[in-house]
């Protein structure tokens, strides 16, 4: 969680012009190489990527789309809520060339009160990632009527995401 000065600079490893941006590499290293080795050797966890996830919403679902991306072999189930790809341009570009995702399932959430961008830049992304060899087997679109950019709308469909990211992983 992450609400203070910030937040915009850590949920991005882009900048935006207007708002800041571009630590989320920092970010992202933190939780790969220090925050998952620790909860992996102090806990009993599957450390595998197959049973590793990041979800996240807005700036969240920003991060946790680039987290996938870049480190699939840590990272193989994903929740994409409501993300903000509107920050940069270059999330568009940087899927174009790490899409080819063999083992990794995303679910992307999205209401359809969010905002006028939000629909077509989700769509644009899953588009993108399908054409550069992201399956289609291993994403859902859900977009929820009425929905709103809201911690009710991530919450309500969180255990969904959850039961279907990680069904047979047995």
């Amino acid at each position: 969680d992450n609400g203070g000065d910030k937040r915009l600079d850590e949920y991005s490893p882009w900048e935006n012009e207007k708002y800041g941006g571009g630590e989320g590499d920092s970010y992202l290293e933190f939780i790969a190489e220090t925050l998952k080795p620790f909860v992996d050797l102090n806990f009993r966890t599957l450390t595998d990527a197959k049973n590793t996830g990041l979800i996240g919403s807005s700036l969240g679902g920003l991060i946790s789309h680039y987290g996938a991306l870049k480190h699939p072999d840590i990272f193989g189930k994903i929740g994409v809520f409501s993300p903000a790809f509107w920050f940069s341009n270059s999330s568009f570009d940087f899927a174009k060339s790490h899409s080819n995702l063999k083992a990794s399932k995303l679910f992307f959430l999205v209401g359809d009160e969010e905002g006028e961008d939000v629909i077509p830049d989700m769509e644009k992304m899953i588009e993108i990632m399908t054409q550069n060899g992201f399956q289609t087997k291993n994403q859902i679109l859900k977009i929820i009527p009425g929905g709103k950019h809201n911690e009710q709308l991530w919450l309500t469909n969180f255990k969904e995401a959850i039961a279907w990211l990680f069904e047979n992983n047995k």
